[in-house]
């Protein structure tokens, strides 16, 4: 395995980025008291900043899945794709404001049997989506739409795809410190292989 690439780039403040950082930056800081590392970090590029911020809250208001649906999406992509800083603070948003009950949140970081039928069919058509890159079997769609989802949910399962690539790479190539709030769901997870 190479040994992982870490950018140069450093986070950046309100006062540090760049214009079109800024808004996203002072609305983080109004919506939870600070900047999260991750989206100083994203601040040294404000297309990949905007980008992210604005398909996170589309698919958190606009998407046909609840709280916890969603936040078990984010989960189920980011183990998948082995961040361990999206698996901290989306563990966090899951205990302390989407109220995922923990043992379901403890399963995905687990890597174990989701205790919830429905859940658990979610995650792993989420998985599916995200290994078959978006070529997911008739029998995967068929379990799923089983399940009680519908077609439209797998275009939003897409648009949750796509913003979790964008923060679980990003945070990949900073290797994004996970901030104090989050450090109490640190996740170790799985190792993942890099060519």
């Amino acid at each position: 395995m190479n040994a992982e690439h870490k950018l140069s780039l450093t986070n950046k403040s309100v006062e540090q980025a760049a214009l079109g950082a800024k808004d996203v930056l002072n609305t983080m800081q109004q919506n939870m008291g600070f900047i999260p590392n991750m989206y100083a970090a994203m601040a040294n590029s404000p297309v990949l900043l905007n980008t992210y911020a604005s398909g996170y809250q589309l698919f958190r208001e606009q998407s046909g899945f609840n709280a916890v649906e969603q936040e078990v999406i984010f989960l189920a992509i980011s183990r998948e794709n082995g961040c361990t800083y999206c698996m901290a603070a989306h563990s966090f948003v899951a205990d302390s404001i989407s109220k995922v009950p923990t043992n379901i949140t403890d399963a995905i970081r687990d890597n174990t049997l989701v205790p919830n039928d429905t859940l658990a069919q979610l995650v792993d058509f989420t998985i599916t989506m995200v290994r078959s890159r978006g070529l997911p079997s008739k029998q995967a769609v068929d379990a799923f739409l089983g399940a009680g989802y519908s077609e439209h949910h797998i275009l939003d399962i897409i648009q949750a795809i796509s913003v979790k690539t964008i923060s679980n790479y990003a945070n990949h190539l900073f290797h994004t410190d996970v901030d104090d709030v989050f450090k109490g769901r640190v996740w170790s997870g799985n190792e993942i292989e890099v060519e």
